[in-house]
């Protein structure tokens, strides 16, 4: 198991809705149990079905919050922690937009050095 620290504003929601549950749990099953995962992707279905989200799948929001990372500037390694990834080639293979290649390098690769003309043999 693994910690992370949400931002702010989820755990305020996080805390209002476990406040009101009669369970030690944040989401608990009907019966105040840990819910079932494939129950739950069930439910998530019912509940965009027929939504401009029709289709969304829980993983989904994965590869939403890789995103924001990724384009708030954290690095490879920092997203790989916050999803919980061993290797960072999986965030960076699975979650993470190339953007423009060479976005960095041109700039730092300076001016166009001066050529000078070979002298000829003879």
């Amino acid at each position: 198991m693994r910690t992370i620290r949400p931002p702010a504003w989820v755990m305020d929601i996080l805390k209002r809705r476990h406040a009101k549950s009669e369970s030690r749990w944040v989401f608990p099953s009907a019966s105040g149990t840990l819910r079932d995962l494939d129950n739950t992707r069930g439910r998530f279905r019912q509940v965009v079905n027929g939504t401009e989200f029709a289709g969304l799948h829980p993983h989904d929001f994965r590869h939403y919050v890789a995103g924001m990372l990724d384009d708030a500037g954290l690095t490879a390694r920092e997203i790989a922690d916050y999803l919980g990834h061993e290797r960072i080639s999986t965030t960076q293979e699975d979650y993470m937009e190339r953007g423009v290649v060479g976005e960095d390098a041109g700039p730092a690769l300076g001016e166009r050095p001066t050529i000078q003309p070979l002298k000829s043999e003879g």
